[in-house]
C-alpha cells in the first residue's frame, strides 16, 4: 500500500515547510505506519481468530475491513486535503487512525474490531495523500525532491517486511492485540509534530463527490460480502444473492454519478485508454494473487507446519528481501530493458510460483516446499510493478495525474480484497467438504484448494500482461517509451498484503 503515487494538482504550489528534515521524517512514519497496518495483523490472524472466535471465512474481514475502506476512500480523502486544506486534513487522518488502532486493541469481540479496521481504514485514506502532498510540497522540483521520494519509496517497499516480523513479535512476546495498540504513542507523537512544524496549503474550491465514494466503496464491499458467505451459506443463499444484487446496483449507480458530477472522485476518461484500463485490470489480478498468498500461507505457516508467529513473520523475508531490492533495481533496469519484457518475465516466475505452493500438503517443509515459492514470487513481483505502474501513468493529463495514480492505489486495495474475498469462498467450500475428520487436514485442503483459486488469478495475469504487452510484435517494432528514471522511483512501488 501506498498512497498516491504522483503529485496531486496542486502539489507544485504552496509555501515550503520549515525544518524540511523533520517534516521528512513526520510523512515517512507515517507512511511505514500505514503499510506496516496491513501486515502486522496478517502474521496474527490464527491468534485473532482464537481469540475473538471468527469463523474461518470471516477471518478474511480483519484484512479487507482496513482495504475497503482504504482503498475506497482514497480519492476522496485526496479531495479533501484540496478543499480542506493538506495540514489539518493530515492531522485529522492521523488521529482518526490513532483512535481507531486503540479501539481495536481493547474490542472484546469480533464485531467491534473489524468497525475499527474500517475506522483505521477511514483515517489511513485522510492521511496518505495529504502525507504525500505536503512533502511534494516541501522539497521543490530537483535533486533534494528526488532523494525525499526515494526514501518515501524506500519505506512504502520495505514496510511490509517489518509488519511482517515486527506483528510476529508482538504476538508471540506480548499479543496480538499490540500489533493494533503500537499505533497509539506512535500516532500521538506524528500529531504533535505535525501541528509543530508543517505549514497549512490554501484551500482549493470545489465540490466534494461524497455520493461517488459513498456507492463504489459501498458496492465493492457488497460484493466482497457476498463471495465471502458464499464460503458458509452457499450460492442460493437469499442473503448471498442479496448482496450480489446491492452491490451491482451500487456500481451501476457509482458510473451514472461518475458520468454527471461537475467533480468526479474518478473521471472516467481515464479509462478511454486501452492501455491504461489493462494497466488497471492486471493491478487488480496481480495484486488479488498477493493478497491471496499472504493469507493462506500466513494460515498454513502456523496451523500446519507449526510455526510461531515470530517464525512464520520471518519466513517471508525471502520474498519481501527480493520486493525490496526490485524497487531499488528494477528502475535502473526500466532505462535499459523493455518495461513490457520484464512484466512477462516477472508474471511467469508468479505463476510457477504459484503452481509451485498448491503442491504444499501436510508432509512439506519450510525450506524444500515453501522458500522456493516465494523466491519466485519476491522476483517475479518486483519485476511487473514498477513498469505497470508506468504503463498506467504513462500520457496522463497534468491534471488528471492525481486520480490516475490514485487510482492504482484504490485498485490495489480493492483488487486485493476482492480476490481475497473470491479465495475465501473456495476456502471455505473445499474445507466443508473435505473428507478428513483431522483438523490439520482439513486446513490443508482448503488452503490447496485456495491456491488452485489463486493460480487461475495468476493465469488470468499472464494473458492479460500477455495481450497488452503482444510480444510477437517484438521483433516488428521499436521498444514503447517509458517513464523517466525519476518517475518510476516517485511510483507506487508494491503492495504487501
Amino acid at each position: 500500500m501506498s498512497a498516491t503515487a504522483a503529485a496531486p494538482a496542486g502539489a507544485r504550489s504552496g509555501t515550503p515547510a520549515r525544518r524540511p528534515g523533520v517534516v521528512l521524517a513526520v510523512i515517512l512514519v507515517t507512511q511505514l505506519m500505514v503499510i506496516l497496518d496491513g501486515t502486522v495483523v496478517n502474521i496474527a490472524m490464527p491468534h485473532i481468530q482464537q481469540a475473538l472466535h471468527f469463523s474461518p471465512s470471516s477471518l478474511s474481514w480483519v484484512q479487507n475491513a482496513y482495504a475497503l475502506a482504504f482503498g475506497g476512500l482514497l480519492l476522496l480523502g485526496a479531495r479533501a486535503g484540496d478543499l480542506l486544506g493538506r495540514r489539518r486534513v493530515f492531522i485529522t487522518g492521523i488521529s482518526v487512525f490513532t483512535l481507531a488502532s486503540l479501539l481495536g486493541g481493547l474490542a472484546p469481540n469480533a464485531e467491534l474490531l473489524l468497525a475499527a479496521r474500517v475506522l483505521q481504514g477511514i483515517g489511513g485514506a485522510i492521511a496518505a495523500p495529504a502525507a504525500l502532498t505536503l512533502l511534494m510540497l516541501t522539497y521543490r522540483e530537483g535533486p533534494e525532491r528526488m532523494k525525499a521520494l526515494g526514501y518515501y519509496s524506500l519505506v512504502s517497499s520495505g514496510g511490509g517486511s517489518v509488519g511482517l516480523v515486527l506483528g510476529g513479535m508482538l504476538t508471540e512476546w506480548a499479543s496480538w492485540r499490540w500489533g493494533l495498540f503500537v499505533n497509539v504513542p506512535i500516532g500521538i507523537a506524528l500529531v504533535f509534530a505535525a501541528r509543530r512544524v508543517l505549514t497549512e496549503t490554501e484551500p482549493e474550491t470545489g465540490r466534494f463527490d461524497v455520493a461517488g465514494a459513498l456507492t463504489s466503496t459501498l458496492g465493492i464491499t457488497s460484493l466482497v460480502y457476498g463471495f465471502i458467505r458464499v464460503a458458509e451459506a452457499g450460492w442460493t443463499s437469499a442473503e448471498v444473492l442479496a448482496a450480489f444484487a446491492v452491490g451491482v446496483v451500487l456500481l451501476v449507480s457509482f458510473v451514472l454519478i461518475e458520468r454527471r458530477v461537475s467533480h468526479p472522485i474518478v473521471p472516467l476518461r481515464l479509462f478511454k485508454s486501452a492501455a491504461r484500463s489493462t494497466s488497471y485490470l492486471t493491478m487488480l489480478l496481480v495484486v488479488g494473487t498477493m493478497f491471496g498468498m499472504f493469507f493462506f500461507l500466513t494460515q498454513y505457516l502456523q496451523g500446519v507446519l507449526a510455526l510461531s508467529p515470530l517464525a512464520a513473520g520471518l519466513a517471508f523475508l525471502p520474498m519481501t528481501g527480493l520486493l525490496f531490492t526490485a524497487s531499488r533495481v528494477v528502475p535502473r533496469l526500466v532505462a535499459r530493458i523493455d518495461g513490457a519484457k520484464l512484466m512477462l518475465s516477472g508474471s511467469t516466475l508468479v505463476a510457477l510460483g504459484t503452481v509451485w505452493l498448491t503442491r504444499l500438503d501436510a508432509h512439506s517443509t519450510y525450506l524444500h516446499d515453501v522458500v522456493g515459492p516465494l523466491l519466485l514470487f519476491g522476483g517475479g513481483a518486483g519485476m511487473i510493478f514498477i513498469p505497470l505502474v508506468g504503463r498506467a501513468i504513462s500520457g496522463v493529463a497534468p491534471e488528471d495525474s492525481g486520480a490516475a495514480s490514485g487510482m492504482l492505489n484504490v485498485v490495489q486495495q480493492v483488487g486485493g480484497a476482492l480476490g481475497l474475498g473470491i479465495l475465501v469462498t473456495i476456502f471455505g467450500t473445499a474445507s466443508r467438504n473435505s473428507t478428513s475428520v483431522v483438523p490439520r487436514q482439513v486446513l490443508v485442503d482448503g488452503v490447496h484448494a485456495a491456491f488452485i483459486g489463486a493460480l487461475v488469478y495468476a493465469g488470468l495475469t499472464l494473458a492479460m500482461i500477455v495481450i497488452s504487452v503482444r510480444p510477437w510484435t517484438w521483433f516488428r517494432r521499436e521498444p514503447e517509451p517509458v517513464e523517466s528514471l525519476a518517475q518510476m522511483e516517485a511510483a507506487p512501488s508494491t503492495t504487501s498484503t
